[in-house]
């Protein structure tokens, strides 16, 4: 019987071939961060929502793309804030209605709609918001109800009483009173008001200083935005400066019952119906 001997010489010792060095390794994970950082910075960054704030627009779980160049950028669309500069490049002032991304007082991620722009003139009387002395058009709709799930509890705000109903599937929902507004110009997206004449429902006419924003969550009993000033935990006038992109779409959205440990519920625990949601139609 004949035995034929193995070739055993390796691929990277024939003629030619080139060893994989440590320093090839080091400059082709350097061009991977460099694509990641311009990726990240310029172009779209991955954002996730961690509050009930801008209910219905936004559920806690979603997650969510975030374009960078619509208003430009300043030290605010980097990551870590480097390179640090002033000013704005290729700055754009964001359109009312859009539903932006920005560093907040304590350089931590917010998100919320914008309703005011410089030189504005913003009120609001008895839930109803009024732009530039004339109340924007409210409607109100059938109350939406939103699933209760892990990250999802049945949250109200006192006064306010939870309403919990049965849904279509099968699971329990939280009721909430909504309304649809319209701004001028025709954009138009759903509210909740849960109550009657509360704190934030009363607000007096101020005038959007030149290069700041006036926002609010969508849900309006349950955010601390622009209504409230930084001292009492809220937002004030945000510099455009610190604004980082605009909301675009969801790629994920999960119900908070997800196991790390058990795969099979990173797919349970996904809302379907939730993906690809446009924030900017």
């Amino acid at each position: 019987m004949a035995f034929h001997l193995f070739n055993r010489t390796h691929y990277a010792d024939r003629p030619g071939e080139k060893k994989e060095t440590p320093a090839s390794t080091l400059k082709s994970l350097a061009i991977l961060a460099l694509l990641a950082w311009i990726l990240r910075s310029l172009i779209i960054a991955p954002f996730s929502i961690p509050s009930g704030s801008m209910l219905p627009t936004m559920m806690i779980g979603d997650y969510l793309f975030v374009s960078k160049w619509p208003y430009g950028y300043s030290q605010a669309s980097f990551p870590f804030g480097f390179p640090p500069f002033d000013g704005r490049i290729f700055g754009s002032t964001p359109e009312r209605g859009d539903i932006a991304v920005f560093l907040g007082p304590e350089d931590a991620d917010v998100v919320k709609r914008v309703i005011g722009l410089p030189g504005d003139t913003i009120a609001v009387e008895g839930g109803q918001v009024i732009l530039n002395g004339k109340p924007i058009p409210r409607q109100r709709i059938q109350d939406i109800a939103i699933t209760i799930s892990p990250n999802s509890p049945c949250r109200v705000v006192p006064p306010a009483v939870a309403m919990v109903r049965p849904m279509a599937d099968g699971q329990s929902g939280c009721a909430y009173p909504a309304y649809r507004e319209t701004l001028p110009g025709g954009r138009r997206y759903t509210v909740f008001d849960q109550v009657d004449g509360g704190f934030g429902d009363s607000f007096a006419p101020v005038t959007v200083p030149a290069g700041h924003l006036f926002l609010m969550g969508d849900n309006r009993d349950d955010s601390l935005d622009s209504r409230y000033p930084v001292e009492a935990g809220g937002m004030g006038f945000v510099p455009i400066d610190r604004v980082v992109g605009r909301a675009e779409l969801a790629f994920w959205s999960t119900d908070g019952s997800a196991s790390w440990l058990n795969p099979i519920s990173w797919f349970t625990a996904l809302r379907t119906d939730r993906i690809g949601t446009d924030y900017h139609p």
